[in-house]
């Protein structure tokens, strides 16, 4: 095996930052000091690595001097860089200059993530999100953009600029992971494995956020439905969960983040099976609401302690396929 429980990467996600310091500064263009203040916060949780979720700061759009300034933020909170996460930037954008200005900017993140060494970039086909999304108390109340379906030209331009950006990050020994979201080409698990298998690289996979998927308002597949297809395929992994509710008498659907161990998904056995299928990639424990932080700091521990666990069991059956 290639990590044990304890030395497992599981990075912090950084969604509950904002991308504005307290000051109105963005923080793209703040002192090395205000990204410092941040990654102190996350060190002080006892992460040992972070997601770089671009919502807060996008390091493909820094010059080479602030990116060996954040390079050196980090190593100063001994925090090492488990992906750098390029978030509502569709490389297929219905608007050709955008999607076209969203290729560019994910080829310029795999190299900045090299430089700040890490192992992989994880992308998707979501969206910004809409006015009406922006107004929800949780955004997944309001139905977002949407891949256009059977376009096989949509669908072949996407293979197209993703497959350049898995060979731009293999140059640099990076992997390239495909983040499940509703309603784009990764939005169910066939067209994301189709969309991989298109892409025809072994360093392109997928990440198998059915955390996306298990909250939304509507009729969705039990949890290991939308799970156990992708296994073999993923690289990279963002771990989230919900409490999930549905009353007959109205038809009406109720969601709400939740703890790793208390949601509809059952983690641990996530984990045995995700094992069992050869994942060796790092995870991001994420968390909407409250203090996203601190309660991806306590998944984090939940996931240590089931590695803890699962391991060891899964270690002969992972031998047994290699031999």
């Amino acid at each position: 095996m290639p990590h044990t429980a304890q030395d497992w990467p599981i990075g912090a996600a950084l969604l509950q930052f904002p991308d504005t310091a307290p000051d109105g500064t963005p923080v793209q263009d703040a002192p090395a000091a205000a990204w410092s203040a941040v990654l102190n916060e996350v060190a002080a949780e006892g992460f040992a690595h972070v997601d770089l979720t671009d919502s807060w700061l996008r390091p493909g759009d820094l010059s080479r001097q602030r990116l060996s300034e954040l390079a050196r933020v980090l190593g100063a909170h001994r925090l090492g860089v488990s992906a750098v996460s390029v978030t509502r930037r569709s490389v297929i954008d219905p608007d050709p200059a955008v999607a076209e200005d969203n290729f560019d900017y994910l080829l310029r993140t795999v190299d900045a993530a090299a430089e700040l060494g890490t192992t992989v970039v994880c992308a998707g086909l979501h969206r910004p999100l809409t006015e009406a999304q922006r107004r929800a108390l949780w955004f997944w109340h309001e139905p977002g953009g949407s891949d256009p379906v059977d376009d096989e030209r949509s669908w072949s331009l996407a293979v197209e600029r993703l497959r350049a950006a898995g060979e731009r990050a293999a140059r640099h020994g990076l992997r390239l992971s495909l983040e499940m979201y509703e309603d784009t080409y990764l939005g169910i698990p066939e067209s994301a494995v189709r969309m991989v298998r298109d892409i025809g690289l072994p360093n392109v996979g997928i990440n198998p956020d059915i955390g996306n998927l298990v909250r939304l308002h509507r009729p969705v597949p039990h949890w290991e439905e939308l799970l156990v297809p992708v296994l073999p395929y993923v690289n990279y992994w963002h771990v989230k969960n919900y409490h999930r509710d549905f009353d007959p008498a109205t038809g009406a659907y109720f969601t709400v983040p939740a703890p790793l161990e208390g949601g509809v998904i059952d983690y641990r056995r996530a984990f045995e099976l995700a094992l069992g299928a050869g994942f060796d990639g790092p995870v991001c424990t994420e968390h909407y609401g409250g203090d996203g932080l601190g309660v991806s700091a306590r998944n984090r521990d939940y996931v240590r302690r089931v590695l803890a666990v699962k391991l060891p069991t899964a270690a002969p059956a992972r031998e047994g396929k290699q031999s």
